[in-house]
């Protein structure tokens, strides 16, 4: 069985709503891997939650002084021992909840923790008829459980029982020696909102009485190491009668009586001690102004003509003084209660007339309810003189002087609570801080990013714009070179036959030839003028490389010798049109500088195109590169070469002229952007 069940449950229930993070997982899953699966906004969710249900939970404020401190078994050197300590309930009667408060014990690190808690043990309850008994609950601690000053709260399913055994099967150590002992500092059976163990027989292992607070008789006694503290409401001070030595003429003992308005059904008291003060150190010590001696008695007529006796209170020591005197007596039913401070034998009359009654609460229980809550007090003190703050109503009204007082069995589940909550906090936070070192190395990742994206978004830009430029520079270029090498060869071609006709005039058939000859390179230079500005267009034109080649050839160069040799036809009509108007016009200017420069007679073409590219070769027998102007390649080839991303080279063969070659390779990355 799990303590902490129900907060894994919830944790649970909170992981799964709502929230990317969040997922379904066993009920079972431990508490840290829970928590794991929270997101940020789940664990500042849940911190809000946390804080604010604290804050509404009574408070682990713990007493001081002296009183009685609970149960210890013998001590062991190993944890393997079994103990137990029983209680007997009376009768058989229906049992819930079994609430196991710790012994504590100062840490000088850690602050109070719990001493000698049992690290495994079960709960045997068995009737009158069955004393053997079955058993109705195992634990095992775990760190959800321990180290706590909070009280452990078993739950069960109703079961009727006469007795309830707590049997520790594997033990801790005390804190001063490291022994291994059974420590208890209280032991409460509930049915319903009553603890039915309160004040009842108790066995155990081996008889302890060890004195110095330590009996098995204080495991049930009701003095448990909290001082009742509660948010909720606002806080009284507890009533303290004057100094008995101005108690009302003929008065010898003083009284405190309440009219609950009805008889009802009383079988226990609870009488809050005064609050021992927020001083520090404290005004009081415990139990101040509850008499040593207690006579409590009850009655249904006013005058207490029919009054018996509820029970009469001794404290024989010190260490019965506890911040809540818990009393339980047998059933009576009563209107009227009566509590009397009687005067020991040994308390001389000095000391007698200098004491104080009061309390900070007066309970009566019927049913499991205090049915004196804001019933009237009267008192047989003359309050002349009295302090006006310490008004009697404060016995009733529900409140001490941290705020509410709660119902035992409540206030032990608060307290069990806040130990959940607090133990989680932390984790809570821990998965909160988990999540903002996540978020912020998210955000650091995001701002990189969003800062290498502009940094590649500029870079984008300038790339964009410097290719830009390159492709206007290209088309600067191409415009150029297209208007040099298209209209220029023409215009020279032009000037060629026009000096042809002029030395042809004589024969009519050769000068309308050639005057037709002109006609139609005029109307060819017109269309080309048209499309230079995006040559693409002059597809038409240039549609098949060879022939135009051949009938550039004839044209240009009438008066030369000339060889013409083409291989791979079908690769060159593969080619784009953009290839074959450059090459065609690299061809054409090639064939001005042979007439321009070279001074040849003869010149051969030689054009292969495969798969993998072309290869275009022009020789003559001219005079070589000396012949050009400052003896270096045409300007011209070099930027019709670039244009085709070709590689060019010009020879001079010694007596046989100038061979160009013109190498272009087909482009293995048909990606890139082209002009």
């Amino acid at each position: 069985m799990k303590i902490s069940a129900i907060l894994y449950s919830a944790i649970l229930l909170f992981s799964t709503v709502g929230h990317t993070r969040a997922q379904l997982v066993p009920a079972d899953t431990p508490q840290s891997a829970l928590i794991a699966t929270l997101s940020l906004t789940q664990t500042e969710t849940r911190l809000e939650e946390i804080d604010s249900e604290l804050s509404q939970l009574a408070r682990s404020s713990l007493r001081s002084g002296i009183g009685s401190v609970g149960y210890r078994s013998h001590w062991h050197t190993t944890p393997d021992v079994t103990e137990w300590v029983e209680i007997d309930l009376g009768r058989d009667q229906p049992i819930d909840s079994i609430v196991l408060v710790p012994n504590l014990f100062r840490d000088s690190i850690r602050g109070f923790q719990s001493d000698g808690f049992p690290l495994e043990f079960k709960i045997i309850a068995g009737t009158k008829t069955d004393q053997i008994g079955s058993v109705i609950a195992e634990c095992t601690m775990d760190a959800t459980d321990l180290p706590r000053i909070a009280p452990v709260i078993i739950e069960v399913d109703p079961i009727k029982a006469s007795w309830v055994r707590v049997e520790a099967t594997k033990l801790s150590p005390r804190a001063f020696d490291q022994h291994y002992v059974f420590q208890l500092a209280e032991l409460m059976v509930f049915s319903q909102s009553e603890n039915v163990a309160l004040n009842q027989p108790v066995s155990s292992t081996t008889k302890v009485n060890l004195g110095n607070g330590w009996s098995e008789a204080y495991i049930n006694d009701g003095a448990i190491p909290y001082l009742l503290e509660s948010p909720k409401d606002t806080s009284s001070v507890a009533y303290v009668s004057p100094r008995y030595s101005i108690m009302l003429p003929g008065e010898t003992q003083p009284e405190l009586t309440v009219d609950l308005g009805q008889s009802y059904p009383l079988d226990r008291i609870h009488l809050h001690a005064v609050d021992q003060s927020d001083t520090v150190p404290q005004v009081y010590f415990g139990n101040h102004a509850i008499p040593k001696e207690l006579h409590i008695i009850g009655a249904n007529q006013p005058d207490f003509s029919d009054a018996v006796t509820l029970l009469h209170y001794h404290q024989k020591s010190l260490d019965e003084t506890k911040p809540i005197l818990m009393l339980r007596f047998p059933l009576k039913s009563c209107r009227y209660i009566k509590l009397i401070a009687e005067r020991s034998k040994d308390v001389s009359d000095k000391e007698w007339s200098l004491r104080r009654l009061g309390f900070a609460e007066v309970e009566c229980f019927a049913n499991g309810k205090n049915v004196a809550l804001d019933k009237p007090f009267s008192e047989n003190f003359n309050t002349r003189g009295h302090d006006t703050n310490r008004k009697l109503s404060a016995l009733t009204d529900g409140r001490n002087l941290y705020g509410k007082i709660l119902p035992l069995r409540q206030w032990m589940q608060e307290l069990a609570r806040r130990h959940e909550l607090e133990h989680e906090r932390p984790q809570i936070e821990a998965a909160r801080q988990l999540a903002y070192d996540h978020q912020k190395v998210r955000l650091q990742w995001v701002s990189w990013l969003a800062a290498v994206l502009a940094v590649g978004i500029l870079i984008i830009v300038l790339i964009d714009r410097i290719i830009h430029l390159r492709q206007i520079a290209q088309i600067k270029e191409r415009f150029a070179a297209d208007l040099h090498d298209e209209l220029g060869a023409n215009v020279h071609t032009i000037g060629l036959l026009s000096d042809a006709a002029q030395d042809s005039h004589g024969d009519e058939a050769d000068w309308k030839m050639l005057h037709k000859r002109i006609r139609d390179l005029s109307e060819r230079t017109g269309t080309a003028i048209r499309h230079c500005t995006n040559m693409l267009d002059a597809k038409k034109l240039y549609f098949g490389i060879a022939e135009d080649m051949k009938r550039v050839a004839r044209r240009n160069m009438a008066n030369y010798e000339h060889t013409m040799t083409i291989e791979g036809e079908s690769f060159l009509s593969e080619l784009k049109p953009r290839t074959r108007v450059d090459l065609f016009l690299f061809y054409k200017e090639c064939l001005v500088n042979i007439s321009r420069h070279s001074g040849a007679t003869r010149f051969a073409t030689e054009l292969i195109a495969d798969a993998n590219g072309l290869r275009l070769t022009i020789s003559d027998n001219g005079k070589g590169l000396s012949n050009l102007p400052d003896g270096k390649m045409p300007g011209s080839l070099k930027r019709r070469a670039r244009l085709l991303k070709a590689t060019l080279r010009v020879e001079t063969v010694p007596n046989k002229g100038t061979r160009i070659i013109l190498t272009h390779k087909h482009r293995r990355f048909p990606w890139k952007r082209k002009v």
